[in-house]
């Protein structure tokens, strides 16, 4: 249950528009994985299956990200949970290269990492709005 300091009552604009371009770059890639496996497997040595699921796995998360940035108000647990969630897909990136159970060419490693990079950025970025509210108060 939400109380009332838990409510963002006029999201700063920078928070709103840097949930809108996590939502907005989820759903891109969301989009092009799961239409693109099979072309995007040769050309990254990524397996197909691992693209197509990651990109199912973003498709509630895009419309969790979008609820919480088109509201009036925006529930502070609501964002650490996103924070939260880039900071693991970014970890689980790292991991999955250093794991060795997967072996990309390098257009594929790069493609992990640039990805991983701009999800670290976006929870980054979202993390900074978040705190600016409480810093002020």
């Amino acid at each position: 249950m939400s109380t009332r300091s838990d409510l963002i009552d006029r999201p700063p604009v920078f928070l709103r528009r840097a949930l809108i371009a996590d939502a907005a770059a989820s759903g891109a890639t969301a989009l092009l994985v799961i239409a693109g496996a099979g072309l995007l497997e040769g050309l990254l040595g990524l397996p197909a299956a691992l693209l197509f699921w990651a990109g199912i796995v973003l498709i509630p998360y895009v419309a969790f990200v979008a609820w919480a940035g088109t509201r009036d108000g925006v529930s502070r647990p609501a964002v650490w949970a996103i924070v939260v969630a880039n900071g693991l897909w970014a970890a689980a990136s790292a991991l999955l290269l250093l794991s060795g159970w997967i072996a990309p060419n390098a257009l594929g490693y790069a493609f992990v990492v640039a990805q991983a990079a701009v999800v670290a950025l976006l929870g980054e970025l979202q993390y900074v709005a978040l705190r600016r509210p409480l810093a002020a108060a």
